[in-house]
């Protein structure tokens, strides 16, 4: 499945979670996916959890995070020697 395929898996309403990415069809936030896999649920835990969600779901959330921070930026602090 191509990128552009898997991030079709993610969309946006503003009635629900007041526009967070959720996973097509389903009030379920790519945030919360997110959460559960660094809270140590395997993909497989998550999958159990949810009937209608398929793993490519799954690759979707990680793949939207990846773009979300792929272009930022991040400014060293100073810090100070002595």
């Amino acid at each position: 499945m191509s990128e552009q395929e898997l991030l079709s898996r993610i969309v946006t309403d503003p009635r629900i979670f007041s526009g967070k990415p959720i996973l097509r069809g389903h009030r379920l936030a790519v945030e919360h996916v997110l959460g559960m896999l660094v809270a140590g649920s395997s993909e497989e835990d998550i999958l159990a959890g949810y009937d209608w969600m398929e793993r490519d779901d799954i690759r979707a959330c990680l793949l939207y995070a990846k773009r979300s921070v792929a272009h930022e930026h991040i400014e060293p602090l100073a810090v100070k020697t002595a």
